[in-house]
């Protein structure tokens, strides 16, 4: 062990360490000295100062060389990244990598902060909640070596006992300590290391409550005098029937922690005076026989209550906790309470095992509840059973080894985290790629998705996203015509998640099951056609062909699953036909139309008597610009200003355009338009664009629709009195369900 000449402060750093790796961890302090000298960490603690209190706390837990000199060097990068860029160099690459990712969990503040502004309510408290327990699967994902976060949590002790000795009261304290509590004290204890769990939480609870923390603190002094002389003379009594029973057994005081007696007198709703374990001892045997032997002796010594009496040992909690605990009435009528365990029981309690919680997983999936248990609490036992390398330097050197590649193969990585960008974090598959940190989100949100940045940098889809890393999605906008996933992310390139192939399986079917629905519809109509039943009833022919609606009827055609013949024969017997109402689009109207032969109301300037007739090609309608060409033996054509054929005719004959105007063509006189529709194809499309046309009083002259992957493109020649009456009825069909484009032609 070390013998290097050293002050009291610079042995409790190298405590546990060779002569050799000592001078190692000297050789680093002796480089950080003067770079830390006059600088402060982001706490306004001097760094010098503050490395020393982080190394002396692995210290404590004995970590290896590796881990301090990482510890030491940490606050490098941001304090001189210029000296920060020679650690490999000069300290090697395990130990540059330690330090890169220690830095790593130094940027998780900001979203382990973010989670305490979800919200308000018991939504936002379950959701706030849910979010900082994936943050402290995060923080364990992203540390490939867990030394790491055995530095984290030094550092963050360290931290918290430089607040508590500046007394700091202020908004910055009260910041670290609410982050402790929910994050770092429950990773302690998860992993095990309760010296530190026990430590973060009085100093979080410290500076949270400081009138709860000071009025218990006070209580504890007040009563410390008399309740260690009286636990020293229970602990005589009970030594001397062990040593009368002839059982070897080591007995002592339980410690009191503030933040622990704060919350059973909350939970129990009980006084200080009321607690049992405010007077306590625990009694550590060498088998589970003893175990029993004491609890006789104990009962047999105090009067014992029976509802607080709980056996571990035959029945352990589900964490696998095991110990006797008992209560027993003492000489004075107070209560004081016992606990019983064999060495190995409590190693196993001490090192993390007795935890609790136990993390959720997700429904379906593949990483369970327990799985992760067994990864934790192997996990608790290789930091236990470091503590126990005590043997002789040689075999300490060799199981010190063995150790650290453990540790640093320790990581959990059957899951990712990532971040969105306001810093949620979100839990994938390993090997998720963007497509399935969209879908996880939302649904919608991986239909519209067409991009990704990782770390503000634009990657392709199928990159594989990794722990830590911010992710944001760029999407179409809601409602595109062009949403819809690729067939390509199907494949395990573009798709880690099951969940997600499965959303992009469900469009794909859907599309495929509309295609289906749409061509059996054409396939249906077209019979209909051919048998002059255009207006039968589609609803009472699908009942009598055995089907539940049209739809199912559309779906069996459009499968080839049901044959056309059928269909014919049902036509042919009386099947009811549709109310003319329902199918018209014409309007009985008794307005005169210029296709019939009414008068246009055109004049050709300086002109009259001239033939003139609309062009077919554009269609115009009062009040539209509107220019006449002189055609060969058929009089002036009038087209629209606007109109492309009419510009091609002006370049090729410009002396043959001649100006005219709109003049009186009467209130009755209507003119033929054609509309364009764009719509998703569905079965009463038709139906309702025609009650438009109804409605707003328009006769339809002439219809035409096409329809193929599940869109329908409709064209309608309509008759119109002006182009107002035309701009009303555009903008009601935009409201028609379905429909995604309107416009005239």
């Amino acid at each position: 062990m070390v013998s290097i000449s050293t002050t009291a402060t610079e042995a409790a750093l190298l405590e546990g360490l060779s002569e050799a790796d000592a001078e190692r961890v000297m050789a680093a302090l002796e480089y950080v000295t003067p770079l830390y000298a006059s600088k402060c960490v982001i706490t306004e603690q001097n760094a010098l100062q503050f490395v020393n209190g982080v190394v002396a706390t692995l210290a404590m837990l004995r970590t290896d060389v590796d881990t301090r000199i990482a510890a030491i060097l940490f606050e490098l990068p941001e304090l001189n990244p210029i000296a920060a860029e020679q650690i490999e160099i000069r300290f090697g690459k395990e130990i540059a990598d330690l330090v890169t990712g220690i830095r790593r969990l130094m940027k998780l503040r900001e979203a382990a902060l973010t989670q305490h502004d979800v919200g308000r309510g018991k939504d936002a408290a379950e959701k706030a909640a849910s979010q900082m327990e994936t943050l402290r699967k995060m923080v364990l994902a992203m540390a490939t070596d867990m030394r790491v976060v055995l530095v984290r949590l030094a550092s963050r002790v360290t931290t918290l006992r430089y607040f508590a000795e500046c007394k700091r009261e202020d908004g910055a304290a009260q910041q670290y300590a609410s982050e402790t509590m929910d994050l770092y004290a429950p990773l302690a204890n998860r992993l095990g290391v309760w010296q530190l769990k026990w430590e973060l939480e009085d100093l979080s609870f410290r500076f949270l409550e400081p009138v709860q923390y000071k009025r218990i603190a006070k209580m504890l002094e007040e009563k410390r005098l008399e309740r260690e002389s009286f636990v020293v003379n229970a602990i005589e009594r009970l030594n001397k029937e062990l040593q009368i029973a002839g059982v070897k057994a080591e007995v002592s005081g339980r410690p009191k922690h503030i933040y622990s007696i704060w919350k059973k007198m909350k939970g129990k709703s009980v006084n200080f005076d009321e607690l049992y374990d405010v007077r306590a001892f625990r009694v550590i045997v060498d088998d589970i026989k003893d175990c029993y032997t004491v609890l006789g002796l104990v009962h047999n010594a105090w009067t014992p209550i029976p509802k607080e009496f709980d056996d571990y040992i035959s029945r352990p909690k589900p964490n696998g906790y095991k110990s006797l605990h008992t209560v027993v009435v003492v000489e004075d009528g107070r209560p004081l309470e016992v606990q019983i365990r064999t060495r190995e029981m409590h190693q196993f309690a001490e090192y993390g095992v007795a935890a609790h919680w136990r993390y959720k997983e997700s429904g379906g999936s593949n990483f369970s509840a327990q799985e992760y248990d067994e990864k934790i609490a192997w996990l608790r036992q290789l930091l236990a059973w470091k503590t126990d390398v005590t043997d002789v330097v040689v075999e300490q050197e060799e199981l010190q080894r063995e150790w650290v590649e453990k540790l640093k193969a320790a990581s959990l990585d059957d899951r990712i985290y990532v971040l969105t960008p306001q810093a949620r974090v979100i839990e994938l598959p390993c090997n998720s790629t963007p497509v399935d940190f969209a879908y996880h989100l939302h649904t919608d949100v991986g239909h519209r998705c067409r991009g990704a940045r990782v770390d503000n940098v634009m990657v392709p889809l199928n990159t594989p996203l990794q722990n830590g890393q911010t992710v944001e999605i760029i999407t179409l906008k809601v409602g595109s015509s062009q949403a819809g996933p690729s067939r390509d992310w199907l494949s395990p390139d573009y798709s880690a998640s099951t969940r997600t192939r499965t959303k992009i399986r469900a469009w794909f079917n859907a599309i495929d099951q509309e295609e289906t629905l749409s061509n059996g519809r054409a396939l249906v109509e077209k019979t209909l056609q051919r048998e002059g039943k255009t207006a039968v009833n589609l609803e009472e022919l699908a009942r009598k062909l055995g089907f539940a609606d049209v739809n199912d009827l559309f779906l069996s055609v459009g499968k080839d699953e049901f044959s056309l013949r059928q269909i014919e024969t049902v036509l042919r017997e009386n099947v009811p036909e549709v109310e003319p109402d329902e199918l018209s689009f014409t309007n009985k109207s008794r307005a005169s139309s210029v296709t019939q032969g009414a008068k246009s109301g055109v004049l050709v300037v300086g002109t009259e008597g001239l033939m003139t007739q609309l062009a077919r090609c554009c269609k115009p309608a009062p009040p539209d610009d509107i220019v006449g060409f002189v055609t060969r033996g058929k009089g002036v054509s009038i087209h629209r200003l606007s109109c492309k054929n009419f510009a091609e005719m002006r370049n090729k004959a410009p002396e043959r355009v001649i100006q005219t105007t709109w003049g009186d063509h009467g209130r009755d006189t209507v003119y033929p338009v054609d509309i364009f529709v764009l719509a998703q194809d569905r079965q009463g499309l038709l139906r309702d664009i025609s009650e438009v046309f109804s409605r707003e009083k328009i006769n339809v002259i002439g219809v035409n629709t096409q329809s193929a992957k599940a869109q329908a493109r409709m064209s309608f020649t309509v008759e119109i009195g002006g182009t107002t009456q035309l701009q009303k009825a555009l903008h009601v069909l935009h409201e028609v369900s379905g429909v995604l484009e309107v416009r005239r032609n």
